[in-house]
């Protein structure tokens, strides 16, 4: 993006600096008189407007205006707009310091005859560091990473040029001469001061992938024209030809374009990358440069300058390889770093656990064990689901901290995706249980509405196992019968124990309807792709469905007629009185929620919310499906029970209206590969045969 430049919402794909109406408005005028007098100044050069009696206004006043003009241009750019400020600044300095040389010239042109350099020259001459300057800001203003042997490209290229210079021009123009090197160094420095600035130029445009942007482009153009008029001058002055004067308003165009440029819209883009083969491009044509001057003679009238020159510019090609291959390993360095740590907590990720693993399964021994630890949270999902996911992200960073600490020295901990955390450690000082108590205190955390615990499994390396793999898949395994384990103990699990229990002696033969649709629910659930905490929370809403039934009249439940509607209404409030007694429990939280919409309709004609499609949660369309299954595959009172074909035909026909079609569909497919047919027909079976699926 160009640093001077205001971005317009809406179309306004394009903006100058920014400024005010009195400012435009002035801008405005000094462009136009630009423009017109570099018009006039052209055709008085080439066509000899104005004839003999205006050439001296027109060589002493609008050739040396124009000069101030467009230092003008490039000053107020810089007081008043703060971006790029730099770049402006020392441009509109060095076309100042030009103006000020043409000036001096124009009061006494016979200062050029006592030699080299006249007052002017050093005026002139500081146009050159201005304009380099220049460059460099604006390339470094819009590049992502700018590296320091860019900057040894300028000061190779410098050297290269110089080089084929002392090699190639100026031995034919001394002898032509016939004078000494002092009498052609005042011709000759502005052509080579023009090359040198023009290789830097070409060798921007190359670095920008030939896309430099409009400003680039504009100040490009206007040193391509000061390098033109300065190189057919002393073509023209080595040579004795005439004509000369035609292509003066090279100089002044030169200026005008510098000072245009200043105030170019810029279209916004995106940052350019300084990447790729080009950028050696450079420094290995400076270095074929200089061993081709190696290996021509030397030039009589120079002596071994060109040598020398040449044999530097190699050394600095060789420096700048160096640096680059420097700069390379840097990045190397830095993306294997970045591939090893997770982003978010800063902790070494799971590829670095494996290259670790590696390392200590060969360094391992009996009497020097090492301890791999396993950890995943447990309530972390519905922290998420409460608090929101950058909460959820602050709290995994603030715990990997923790347990990296509570590990230090002897261990390292790994983040190794979602809620699951790792640790390799030394058993020197501490043993496996004492390291696996200290982690396992650092990932608990409790507040206002969340209860964080961890599950822990881990194991001895190499006693419990000698491969990567094994170690992996047995302190997974350890992992999650210790989650397990904690469930059966933990406060969700007791209430869900006494809720399930209060439900079967409220109603007779629902315990077996609930434990019915909870297994058929999780098999549907893994067969849909849900895993870890998703399916715990849809297995404990499967069981706990009916749990709003509680508040319902039994002599509404067991009612045999048709509901009217206050009974109907009353029946499908127990969604909502579910949640509400699950809401007690925060854990358990996640739980209400689904069983809130279990009664919702795909099309949105269910209850309580009128939900439609997507809008309904996985696990109650899930639930819904497996409890409308159950229902018409077991006996009732009021009804007899139909087989499973009939009953998932029924189901296709609800699909898209009462039920999610990706649901039917699986349950069908569980079916036709014989998985849910017993469950259906036959009373206590299900559990036992759908149980590892």
């Amino acid at each position: 993006m160009e640093g001077s430049t205001l971005v317009v919402g809406g179309s306004g794909a394009r903006s100058g600096p920014v400024t005010g109406n009195r400012q435009d408005l002035a801008v405005a005028l000094l462009r136009i008189i630009a423009v017109v007098g570099l018009a006039a100044y052209a055709a008085h050069s080439l066509f000899g407007l104005g004839g003999h009696g205006l050439r001296g206004v027109l060589e002493n006043y609008l050739f040396n205006g124009l000069f101030f003009i467009a230092s003008a241009l490039c000053l107020l750019r810089a007081a008043w707009s703060r971006r790029e400020r730099a770049a402006w600044a020392a441009l509109g300095v060095g076309l100042s310091c030009w103006a000020l040389g043409e000036v001096l010239y124009s009061l006494d042109p016979a200062q050029l005859a006592g030699g080299f350099p006249a007052p002017s020259d050093f005026l002139w001459l500081a146009f050159y560091p201005a304009a380099f300057l220049t460059l460099g800001v604006l390339v470094r203003a819009r590049v992502r990473e700018f590296y320091a042997s860019l900057w040894l490209d300028g000061l190779v290229g410098a050297l290269a040029l110089s080089a084929l210079a002392a090699r190639f021009i100026l031995p034919p123009i001394i002898a032509a001469t016939g004078g000494s090197l002092g009498n052609v160094v005042g011709d000759l420095v502005y052509p080579l001061g023009d090359l040198l600035l023009i290789g830097f130029v070409v060798a921007v445009l190359a670095a920008t992938g030939w896309r430099p942007g409009r400003v680039l482009a504009w100040v490009a153009a206007g040193f391509a024209l000061g390098a033109l008029a300065d190189v057919i001058s002393l073509y023209l002055s080595a040579t004795g030809s005439s004509g000369s004067g035609a292509l003066d308003w090279l100089w002044p165009a030169s200026a005008v374009v510098l000072g245009l440029a200043a105030w170019q819209p810029a279209r916004t883009s995106a940052t350019i990358v300084l990447a790729g083969r080009r950028l050696l491009a450079f420094p290995l044509g400076f270095a074929l440069s200089a061993l081709a001057v190696l290996a021509l003679p030397r030039a009589p009238q120079l002596g071994g300058a060109a040598h020398v020159l040449a044999l530097l510019t190699v050394v600095g090609v060789l420096v700048r390889l160096s640096l680059t291959f420097a700069e390379n390993l840097t990045i190397v360095d830095r993306s294997r770093e970045e591939a090893l740590t997770d982003a978010l907590t800063g902790l070494p990720n799971r590829r670095a656990l494996l290259l670790d693993l590696d390392d200590v399964l060969q360094s391992a021994s009996v009497s020097a064990p090492r301890a791999l630890l396993m950890f995943d949270l447990n309530g972390f999902k519905a922290y998420n689901d409460n608090f929101g996911h950058p909460a959820g992200d602050a709290l995994l960073a603030r715990l990997g901290a923790k347990l990296a600490e509570a590990v230090a020295p002897c261990g390292v901990a790994y983040r190794l995706g979602g809620d699951e955390f790792c640790v390799l450690s030394h058993l020197d000082e501490r043993s496996a249980e004492a390291v696996a108590h200290a982690a396992t205190v650092a990932l608990t955390e409790s507040g206002p509405g969340f209860d964080l615990s961890t599950g822990c499994g881990f194991i001895l390396l190499p006693r419990d196992a000698r491969e990567r793999s094994t170690a992996l898949q047995l302190a997974d395994e350890r992992l999650y019968a210790d989650k397990r384990s904690g469930q059966r103990a933990d406060a969700p699990g007791q209430l869900r124990s006494v809720l399930m229990q209060v439900m079967a002696e409220r109603e007779v033969g629902l315990a077996e309807h609930l434990d019915e649709v909870t297994v058929l629910a999780r098999v549907i659930g893994r067969r849909m792709g849900l895993e870890g905490d998703e399916l715990e929370t849809l297995v404990r809403a499967a069981e706990l469905h009916d749990v709003g039934k509680v508040a319902v009249p039994d002599a509404i439940l067991r009612k045999q007629s048709p509901l009217d509607p206050g009974e109907r209404a009353i029946v499908e409030r127990h969604c909502e009185v579910g949640e509400r007694i699950l809401a007690a429990a925060p854990a358990m939280v996640p739980v209400g929620r689904l069983i809130r919409s279990s009664h919702e309709n795909y099309d949105g004609s269910g209850y309580p919310d009128h939900r439609r499609g997507d809008e309904i949660p996985l696990g109650s369309r899930i639930i819904a499906v497996c409890d409308a299954f159950h229902a018409m595959t077991s006996e009732r009172p009021h009804r007899r029970a139909i087989d499973a074909a009939e009953a998932l035909t029924r189901l296709r026909a609800a699909a898209g209206s009462q039920f999610d079609p990706s649901v039917v569909d699986a349950i069908c497919e569980l079916a036709a590969e014989g998985l849910i047919a017993t469950a259906a027909e036959t009373s206590g079976v299900p559990s036992r045969s759908l149980e590892g699926v």
